[in-house]
């Protein structure tokens, strides 16, 4: 007996073992036009009434096709006839199904290529043979089938005293706020005003996760990747961004060999056209880094979210700015899901926001509706006073990993010439930072407004109060 009469015996004797294949069988698997239609007629069946059919009801559903020929139809008869139960063990035919499917993807998508190689394909051309491909090539059975709130209790109880794993920051304020990093499957925003500091912060952030042996992918939609590459290469050099076409071939050549020996992770740098590209792109873009390079990241940067088009809805025109740009994030965030990381990307203020001192969730640009889908969701401001510091102030809006109300505000400091952020001293923190302190508790104006120590520093807070 071949691998399909075994699957299709056991699509009629063994409803455990159906229910777990049918829905990544496929007809065009079966290359034998008999076995085709069998299989056809018992999907059909388990499509309108979830369940295997009885030989008898196959029959019955042969014998009302019109579409066959008589000798498919008799050794369709036959092939009903001679299904008997078989006795296989479970996890072997499971596995030999599995590997069924994922060698008949192939070799269909191969045979497609083909065809589209050769122009007899009527629909696509040849952009289209890596998904094809990729598509095959990750044709997986997911046996899980969700969390048995009773009979699980042992894996929530491990979950409860596992250390998850976080991508850290070196940023002290930063890993404070979010208990060490963030966690996979997070979406991560940064909010600020135009020229603050939001690309910034997210090559900083990358060229860190490269640093402690992370694979990053930065995609930007906003500035060329070369530019991308320029203001990573002026951070993990050291260099200021206008210095950099001051080092001659040699330096620059002997300064990277240095890196490479340094840092263990990679940066992948990828440029899509403004507005145009959503995560059915970003998805293909993974799937072809994983074929192509055989590169995984662990963390995504999307510079930045309200660029990006969405994949579910057609265009910002037809919808209100809400709607579009909450199903982006939602879009990133599934993204994130599906692939095991987490992701970054950044947002706009509004008009009103971009010139306050202080501020808020309302100040979100063209969606109200994005904060609620990130982890995590926070603030860059920047006033004249704090630029003159080097420093930037950062404000929790949200935070999924951790009581917002710690350490709500907080400075650090930033290096522009070297796109850089960096530690800012304790002693700037202690301004404002005693407003949120969660071991004080809450303190009156009055108190806060004591802390703040320094002349040119207690303008640069006033604003910041509780």
């Amino acid at each position: 007996m071949n691998i399909e009469a075994t699957i299709i015996s056991n699509l009629l004797h063994n409803e455990e073992y159906a229910r777990k294949v049918i829905v990544f069988l496929k007809d065009e698997y079966f290359m034998d036009a008999t076995e085709k239609v069998v299989f056809s007629e018992i999907q059909k069946f388990w499509t309108k009434y979830n369940d295997v059919p009885s030989k008898e009801a196959l029959q019955i559903a042969i014998d009302e096709k019109g579409d066959i020929s008589s000798t498919i139809y008799e050794e369709v008869q036959a092939l009903i006839k001679s299904i008997g139960q078989t006795d296989s063990n479970k996890e072997w035919l499971l596995d030999e199904t599995e590997k069924f499917c994922k060698d008949k993807a192939v070799y269909n998508a191969i045979m497609e290529s083909i065809e589209i190689i050769d122009g007899k394909h009527k629909k696509k051309r040849n952009e289209g043979i890596p998904d094809l491909l990729s598509d095959a090539l990750s044709v997986s059975f997911d046996t899980h089938i969700g969390h048995d709130f009773l009979e699980d209790s042992d894996e929530r109880f491990e979950f409860y005293h596992s250390t998850e794993e976080r991508i850290p920051f070196d940023i002290e304020y930063l890993n404070k706020i979010t208990k060490g990093g963030v966690t996979r499957k997070s979406l991560n925003i940064l909010m600020a005003g135009t020229g603050v500091g939001k690309t910034i912060g997210m090559c900083h952030m990358a060229a860190s996760n490269m640093s402690v042996g992370k694979n990053v992918l930065y995609v930007t939609m906003e500035m060329a990747e070369e530019r991308i590459g320029e203001r990573i290469d002026a951070n993990l050099l050291d260099i200021e961004l206008n210095r950099l076409k001051d080092l001659t071939k040699v330096m620059y050549d002997r300064k990277m060999e240095q890196l490479k020996q340094k840092v263990k992770g990679k940066i992948i740098i990828k440029e899509f056209p403004t507005s145009q590209a959503h995560t059915g792109h970003f998805r293909h873009l993974l799937n072809e880094l994983s074929l192509k390079k055989d590169f995984k990241p662990d963390i995504i940067y999307v510079d930045y979210l309200n660029i990006c088009a969405s994949q579910r809805l057609t265009g910002a025109s037809s919808v209100n700015s809400y709607t579009y740009v909450k199903a982006i994030a939602e879009e990133l965030r599934g993204l994130a899901v599906e692939f095991n990381v987490p992701i970054w990307s950044a947002t706009q203020t509004t008009r009103s926001g971009f010139g306050s001192s202080d501020v808020g969730l309302e100040d979100t640009s063209e969606s109200f509706g994005l904060p609620a889908t990130a982890d995590l969701f926070i603030a860059l401001i920047q006033t004249e006073e704090l630029e003159g510091l080097n420093q930037i102030m950062v404000k929790q809006l949200k935070n999924r990993y951790n009581d917002v109300a710690i350490f709500r505000r907080f400075v650090i400091g930033i290096d522009k010439a070297k796109m850089k952020w960096y530690d800012a001293e304790q002693s700037a923190q202690e301004d404002i930072i005693g407003t949120t302190s969660i071991t004080s508790g809450p303190q009156t104006h009055e108190k806060a407004e004591s802390q703040f120590s320094g002349a040119n520093k207690k303008k640069a807070f006033k604003d910041f109060k509780m």
